[in-house]
């Protein structure tokens, strides 16, 4: 029976515990895993929270050497979470809720990038590291590595001679934003490799950034080291092995190309597409409009609330919300995800017409047609989002997020809006087409993957950023356009999406025959 040890910044099992896909796919994977007679163990950091939480068990300290003296972190396991053969584990530390408790991440300066991340995620993986030596998670075969955060295991599973066991484990890989790569110096940092494992020996070209070659690059180093790196859809395990390329709407291998085209030459790296809960329990029930609209008019004060100052985001939106009533709009469009170029830079791209692609969208809809958009992010795209809330009445912007908003926007949705310019996998289209709403993509990645051309949604792409934006809008006009005269064909397209299946155990008979099984 094979045991599994996930190592990840996140895990969507506990309450709190998920930002993005990570903490999605740590919470899923590890029970279809179960389904397959595998063991699985995770372990994140405790981020001052989860070592408090009801079933929790303090199983030992652990003694770590890290940047240059001894450090003490508690050991706990959580019972009562998960399924059977899963069990989750958490390390507590003081710099693992540096930024608050319960804060995964934290935001640093442009200047400094990643510096208190980067340090606490230094310590997570040499405490993982300690308490894999002392058999602290029993008899493990493979090492499941998530993301940036996790992947200075695999540096120290070559380097450091007191971690020479790990050697002996099978080490995966997982890229779930490439994007986001966790570089910072070699030395004379705070925070850099050397301050953290003073004594370590290393070679720096198998480390370096092939950018800034005086910087540890943590996601080139698992490429270079992992016996297996996976990539979360087919269709972006391509698309990363191609030079980045703006203008032509080709994000690539993000800076790492080579070092991919190297894993892919090795029969190393894998596209698995990422799967979807479809258990009976998955989603609670279906609210109306007017539940809807109550729901979002209580979000707006709390969200308010947590600032001195009134947002005008707030304000624009309760004002807004104000004038609803309680009939459903005709088309009711929806958008949830992060307010990031990722995910909003084509609404905000200019169209031939001079416009953004989302005013050029708004303009098509009725003046009973509406768009909901929920998120939050980036400053610049939120002010974008605000402006056109006050320029348009049929759009209304959420500048915040919550899981019961976003599953009710799912369900109420007429047609789900996720323009991504690159897209690892994306969970929320097909969340979306779960519950039977058509989804309006671009062409890239997992969308690419989920989403098929007039029939379970729209699919566009171009040549070049004005092509893509023009391209984004005549969708949203064919949409529009069906919704309102081929009202028959837009039903058959919602059950399409409905009936569209990526289930967990296709992905996970790949993850065990191509991740998991020694060569």
């Amino acid at each position: 029976m094979t045991h599994i040890l996930m190592i990840a910044a996140e895990n969507g099992t506990l309450p709190g515990g998920k930002v993005g896909g990570i903490g999605d796919v740590v919470r899923e994977v590890p029970v279809a895993l179960a389904q397959r007679n595998c063991t699985v163990s995770v372990v994140t950091p405790a981020y001052g929270i989860f070592g408090e939480l009801p079933g929790a068990t303090e199983l030992q300290i652990l003694k770590v050497r890290f940047g240059g003296r001894i450090e003490s972190l508690k050991v706990y396991q959580l019972d009562g979470f998960g399924a059977d053969m899963v069990r989750h584990y958490v390390l507590e530390h003081p710099l693992f809720s540096s930024c608050g408790k319960g804060r995964i991440y934290c935001d640093d300066p442009p200047s400094q990038p990643f510096k208190t991340d980067a340090g606490k995620f230094a310590l997570f993986c040499a405490a993982v590291a300690v308490a894999i030596n002392k058999g602290l998670f029993g008899d493990l075969d493979v090492l499941h590595l998530h993301d940036w955060h996790a992947a200075l295991i695999l540096i120290l599973r070559r380097y450091d001679p007191s971690y020479r066991s790990l050697q002996a484990l099978r080490c995966v890989y997982s890229i779930h934003n490439l994007a986001v790569q966790g570089v910072r110096p070699f030395a004379h940092a705070d925070s850099s490799l050397e301050k953290w494992y003073p004594d370590m020996v290393y070679e720096r070209k198998q480390l370096a950034d092939p950018r800034w070659p005086d910087c540890i690059n943590p996601t080139a180093s698992a490429i270079r080291l992992a016996d297996a790196v996976h990539t979360v859809s087919p269709s972006y395990a391509k698309e990363i092995l191609l030079p980045g390329s703006p203008e032509a709407g080709i994000h690539g291998g993000e800076g790492l190309d080579h070092d991919l085209r190297a894993a892919s030459d090795e029969k190393r790296l894998f596209g698995i597409l990422n799967g979807c809960d479809y258990s009976p329990n998955s989603a609670p029930a279906a609210a109306d409009w007017p539940a809807l609209l109550q729901q979002m008019r209580r979000l707006i004060p709390l969200w308010a609330s947590r600032n001195p100052t009134l947002a005008s985001t707030h304000f624009i939106a309760h004002q807004s919300l104000s004038q609803l009533t309680d009939q459903r709009p005709k088309m009711l469009l929806t958008s949830v995800g992060r307010v990031t170029d990722q995910k909003v830079g084509l609404m905000r791209q200019t169209t031939s017409s001079g416009v953004p692609a989302l005013h050029a969208a708004l303009e098509l809809l009725d003046d009973d047609g509406l768009l909901l958009m929920v998120g939050t992010g980036d400053p610049d795209y939120e002010q974008f989002l605000c402006e056109t809330a006050a320029i348009y009445r049929n759009f209304i912007y959420l500048c915040g997020f919550s899981e019961a908003l976003a599953q009710a926007l799912y369900q109420q949705g007429d047609l789900f809006l996720m323009p991504s310019s690159f897209e690892p996998c994306g969970i929320s289209q097909m969340l979306a087409l779960r519950e039977g709403q058509p989804c309006l993509v671009h062409r890239v990645g997992g969308l690419r993957d989920t989403v098929k051309h007039k029939r379970t949604g729209f699919v566009f792409s171009g040549k070049n950023p004005t092509e893509r934006a023009d391209a984004m809008v005549a969708e949203v006009k064919r949409a529009v356009k069906q919704f309102d005269k081929k009202f028959r064909k837009w039903q058959t397209m919602r059950k399409a999406a409905a009936a569209a299946r990526f289930e967990w155990s296709d992905s996970i008979d790949a993850y065990i025959k191509l991740l998991y099984q020694k060569s």
